[in-house]
């Protein structure tokens, strides 16, 4: 060996042998003994005994200590999704957790020091998991542990209705709107589990108008072309105790030229914006003064080309002289709010009363033959030229200003009150 090994280890150390040479077998056979002889003793010198100190590489010897507990136990049957699966290590901790389901493999955290794990999200209803997890002790030992299990299938989900639809244009002024077909208590968690994104992008939240509306929107109007995506992964969440969302879908919409109409009730004309442009003014007739039309900022939300007009349907009756009305083939009605205010073609009011008088029991009406058959009437030509989510605002009336939760009149709330904490 040509490393230097200290004075305890000097060739010395080993007894020398010096055979006798002989010629023939027999010589062969003494070098042979003599070098038998001296190889144990160099290997002991140079690698020590097996209890001396070797590679320290054994693997320690008998069971783990570490112990796995998943729960839901293995096999079980209508697992609550919102919270029912949980794993644990004793005397050990978790080095891996696998679930696999619907989706595939789902994501979870580890709480501190690796004691246990949970999902990140809420499971999937109606659906089959597995788990696979192994934990391992304080001298390396592991132990692993399996299960599969099913959640629940509500009889009775919580199902939320959107605004707008999948693929629509829309105009700048189209809030996202989600009405639940039940009440909501655990509004938190419903609302985390609804996710709305823009391109390009800008910041949107939510705001409830009582337990079972739930509406998203910017700060200010959409910006043109702008692309919107909305997430419902409600599909398992808790929407009140016991009660659980089921729905899964991703909605998405774009939103077109912007358009804002301004209607002014005292000048009792219209002037139309589009992109920021004046495009067309039109003499209009809105509310009475018995039956102001509301002021503030409306979303277009519905459009008709003929319908049927009824005051029964908004309190005021059908009779005419108790100041009702029954209007048939009413042309070119587009909803301004939920409590009946449209901007519509009107047949039944002389022509000059169009930017001379207010006439309605709350509505914008503008110049059109009955049934709407004149494309060129201006009933006709604001119908053709506006799209759903198109805003119009009325201001100069001697009403008030229209609650937001009053159709998609959204804009009405300030920013600071829109993202006020609900809690």
């Amino acid at each position: 060996m040509n490393a230097d090994l200290g004075e305890t280890s000097r060739p010395e150390a080993i007894p020398a042998v010096r055979p006798t040479v002989r010629s023939g077998r027999g010589g062969a056979r003494l070098r042979l003994a003599a070098l038998a002889a001296v190889l144990p003793l160099a290997l002991a010198a140079c690698g020590g005994d097996k209890d001396g100190g070797g590679s320290g590489d054994a693997k320690p010897k008998g069971p783990s200590q570490a112990a796995v507990h998943i729960s839901p136990k293995d096999g079980a049957h209508g697992v609550d999704p919102a919270g029912g699966l949980k794993v644990e290590a004793a005397k050990g901790k978790l080095v891996k957790v696998e679930v696999t389901g619907k989706g595939g493999k789902i994501s979870g955290k580890y709480a501190s020091g690796h004691t246990s794990w949970k999902p990140s999200g809420h499971l999937a209803t109606g659906h089959d998991y597995r788990v696979s997890a192994v934990a391992k002790d304080s001298k390396g030992r592991t132990t692993s542990k399996h299960a599969k299990f099913s959640t629940l299938s509500p009889q009775h989900p919580v199902v939320g209705r959107y605004t707008p639809e999948d693929g629509q244009k829309v105009g700048v002024g189209m809030p996202v709107s989600i009405n639940f077909n039940r009440p909501v208590s655990h509004r938190e968690d419903v609302e985390k589990s609804v996710s709305v994104s823009a391109d390009p992008e800008v910041d949107v939240q939510g705001h409830w108008f009582g337990d079972q509306r739930l509406d998203f929107r910017p700060e200010k109007f959409w910006k043109k072309g702008t692309k919107v995506s909305v997430r419902l992964n409600l599909d398992g969440v808790e929407a009140q105790d016991g009660v659980y969302g089921t729905q899964d879908k991703t909605v998405k919409f774009t939103v077109g030229r912007s358009q804002v109409s301004v209607v002014d009730a005292k000048s009792k004309q219209m002037v139309i914006k589009r992109d920021g442009k004046k495009y067309r003014k039109i003499p209009i007739s809105s509310g009475s003064d018995e039956h102001p039309t509301y002021n503030g900022k409306m979303v277009i939300s519905e459009k008709h080309r003929v319908t049927r007009m009824d005051g029964n349907t908004v309190g005021f009756g059908r009779k005419e002289e108790a100041g009702g009305y029954d209007i048939k083939d009413v042309p070119h009605a587009m909803r301004l709010s939920d409590s009946g205010t449209f901007i519509h073609g009107n047949y039944w009011n002389p022509p000059y009363s169009f930017g001379h008088s207010n006439l309605s029991h709350g509505c914008v009406g503008l110049r059109d033959p009955r049934g709407g058959g004149d494309p060129k009437a201006p009933g006709a030509w604001f119908y053709r030229h506006s799209m759903l989510g198109d805003v119009v605002q009325v201001k100069n009336s001697h009403d008030q200003t229209i609650q937001p939760d009053n159709g998609f009149s959204d804009w009405n709330m300030s920013w600071k009150k829109w993202t006020a904490d609900q809690k």
